[in-house]
């Protein structure tokens, strides 16, 4: 990678809103903000932040890493979204990571996220990689006891936006970042039947 590239990464698929800046493949800034709510205003404002400590700019960047997932519905679509406004307006190319690719980096794993209520999204990476799903924290131990495969650990945000941010750097992808989504979202449609619109 050449030194002038300046990649920012970003995530907001958790509880956080987190951002790297990585140039030359050093990571010269990263924040991580705990947040259960607020992550589509806050955002911006971080990453921001994150490049005015670095001396940089909009202008400056040569491309864009995002988590698209799994994780919060909500949190996807916000960087999702984010990314390809972006990358469309810096004229800059976004690449997408899942969080389970960062968990494989490489190495046959039983990659794991944490999920909602006592589960976590599970993808297999080894001989043959499996299909991103949803199990229970039960299941997960067993397919990694049953596949011989190490069950990795979860990562903190901090962690996992650096890597997002080194990931996108040397990607090859020419594909703009699609939602990693597993499981339908949890809002259900209104009760209420929708108004008549009048001619």
């Amino acid at each position: 990678m050449p030194s002038n590239d300046l990649t920012l990464a970003f995530d907001t698929s958790a509880a956080h809103c987190a951002a790297a800046l990585l140039s030359g493949g050093h990571v010269i800034a990263s924040r991580v903000d705990e947040m259960a709510r607020g992550q589509a205003e806050h955002l911006f404002v971080l990453l921001e932040n994150i490049l005015s400590d670095a001396g940089k700019d909009w202008s400056d960047l040569t491309r864009i890493g995002v988590g698209v997932g799994p994780g919060n519905f909500t949190g996807i679509r916000i960087s999702v979204a984010s990314a390809r406004g972006l990358a469309l307006s810096l004229g800059i190319p976004a690449i997408g990571i899942s969080s389970l690719e960062v968990q494989f980096g490489g190495s046959p794993i039983l990659a794991s996220v944490p999920a909602p209520r006592d589960q976590s999204y599970i993808q297999e990476f080894g001989a043959k990689v499996g299909n991103p799903r949803l199990v229970s924290n039960g299941e997960a131990q067993t397919l990694a006891n049953n596949s011989s495969l190490p069950l990795s650990e979860a990562l903190l945000a901090d962690d996992l936006v650096r890597q997002i941010a080194r990931m996108a750097a040397v990607s090859t992808s020419t594909l703009p970042p699609a939602p990693l989504y597993i499981r339908a979202a949890d809002a259900a449609p209104p009760r209420d039947p929708a108004p008549t619109i009048l001619p």
